[in-house]
């Protein structure tokens, strides 16, 4: 006999993309989260990439070599955005999270106007503080060449 709680799953991964009527709250969870993966394998990457100095001198320079491709300069400029985004939604969140930007507490009767309104104008700085730090970074990883 089927659970009545259950429901099956007939968008798969395109439904989990998709959202259909989510909120733009939504989608910033779903991108906070793959941002921090993307950010984790980076990480684990980096960490493998340093590793191999121990291997010599010779290695050590064939592995620079080949970090020096425009994919891997590419690759930088996409987890310095994942790194912008991520870090100061961490942030906005923090603040949801510890009530400060939650607004007075009122009776709670959906569409829940008064936090919804107070946490919006908060994503818009966030991601306009995130647009601009990402700019700053990728016009230095770019036309700088660090």
């Amino acid at each position: 006999m089927k659970d009545k709680r259950s429901y099956d799953n007939h968008l798969g991964i395109v439904g989990w993309l998709g959202g259909g009527r989510w909120g733009i709250e939504r989608y910033l969870y779903t991108l906070h989260r793959v941002t921090g993966v993307g950010i984790l394998l980076f990480f684990i990457i980096h960490i493998f990439e340093s590793s191999l100095r121990i291997l010599g001198r010779e290695t050590w320079d064939a592995v620079m070599e080949v970090m020096t491709n425009p994919i891997f300069k590419a690759g930088e400029i996409l987890v310095f955005a994942a790194f912008a985004f991520h870090a100061l939604n961490g942030i906005r969140l923090i603040f949801i999270e510890l009530g400060l930007a939650v607004g007075k507490a009122e009776d709670p009767i959906y569409p829940y106007r008064s936090s919804i309104n107070t946490q919006r104008s908060l994503m818009i700085v966030t991601m306009i503080l995130s647009a601009l730090l990402m700019i700053a970074g990728g016009y230095d990883l770019i036309f700088l060449g660090h």
